[in-house]
């Protein structure tokens, strides 16, 4: 008997994709709720919202990388949430930002490299790591330039071949790259996040060509979109209408826009701050006089001693004027008792 999610005889097949009632709560309310939809193998389903909807987490939930908070899904035949590790094993990501991004630094040979290397650490049998290694390398190869075909990315094209890095790759390009790269696996369930963002209208055709050529195949393909094309299965994340969000999630919001404008004393509406020292000493409250024969003085004590100590005076007697000459002089006295 052939476990549930297990991949069927003859090589992967799409996964059926259903939810119902489905919704995830974050620290600030709901980011998406009531999504309910069905999806069958080897389907394209486009999840569709304006910015800000919960499109990326309904994508991250469906394929097992996100908790959720009511309802229930399944992913052929494994419930979300109580099976999510097991969607993972039969899933893949292709671009997603934040999760699963492209190095720029690095070449498409190296992306490719990386990915098989990975693949076969953490998804390969016995069998196949006890293989001698020009039988691996043929085999590796297979499958880079059969996801590299499914993907519709032509290498050679590419302005150095595989050797070009990721940072010269057109938009369109780098989405085939990372769709291949999630290929190479084998998945039954595919994952695309901003499949259409800043793509042209020819370059956004080629593209839903490709993720309906990869759906065709066999794979049922989870894309993220603004517009859905014709044909596919459209689910719309976000809240319905009405729904209230999650108690304090108002708070939070407002929380993170006053922080920019009134966090600290200083900011407005805060009233002046009181100079360091300019306060009463401790000990002896305003306007209190000093015990006599203390010792202490006072500020008047100073002035007056100053105001009636006499100044230097010139050869006439009158009192000399402080020049440049006397504030160097200074300085070179201080100078000279440091070095001392």
């Amino acid at each position: 008997m052939r476990k549930q999610g297990a991949e069927p005889p003859g090589g992967p097949r799409g996964a059926g994709v259903g939810a119902e009632g489905f919704g995830l709560r974050g620290p600030r309310g709901w980011a998406f709720r009531s999504v309910s939809f069905r999806a069958e193998p080897g389907s394209l389903v486009a999840i569709t919202g304006p910015s800000g909807s919960g499109r990326t987490c309904l994508l991250l939930a469906l394929t097992g990388r996100m908790r959720t908070a009511e309802g229930t899904a399944e992913v052929a035949g494994l419930d979300l949430p109580r099976r999510m590790a097991g969607v993972r094993r039969i899933s893949a990501l292709g671009h997603v930002p934040g999760v699963s991004e492209l190095e720029p630094a690095l070449t498409v040979a190296e992306h490719l490299r990386e990915r098989v290397l990975l693949r076969r650490r953490f998804n390969g049998s016995l069998r196949e790591l006890l293989r001698p290694t020009r039988a691996r390398a043929a085999t590796a190869r297979t499958r880079i330039d059969a996801a590299l075909a499914a993907a519709g990315l032509d290498t050679a094209a590419l302005p150095k071949g595989e050797r070009t890095a990721v940072r010269d790759l057109e938009r369109l390009q780098a989405l085939r790259l990372s769709v291949a790269l999630a290929l190479i696996g084998g998945p039954r369930l595919l994952g695309v996040d901003d499949t259409d963002l800043k793509l042209s209208d020819g370059d956004r055709e080629e593209a839903w060509a490709m993720l309906r050529s990869v759906a065709a195949s066999g794979t049922t393909v989870l894309a993220v979109c603004s517009d859905a094309p014709e044909g596919a299965v459209v689910v719309r994340a976000g809240v319905p209408a009405g729904t209230s969000q999650a108690p304090g999630a108002a708070m939070a919001d407002a929380g993170t826009a006053t922080a920019d404008t009134d966090t600290s004393a200083d900011g407005p509406g805060a009233g002046p701050r009181p100079e360091q020292g300019a306060g009463p000493r401790e000990g002896r409250g305003p306007g209190r006089p000093k015990a006599p024969g203390s010792g202490e003085r006072t500020q008047a004590d100073d002035t007056q001693d100053t105001a009636g100590r006499p100044g230097p005076e010139d050869p006439d007697g009158k009192p000399a004027k402080k020049t440049e000459d006397d504030t160097e002089g200074a300085a070179d006295a201080l100078a000279e008792t440091g070095r001392s």
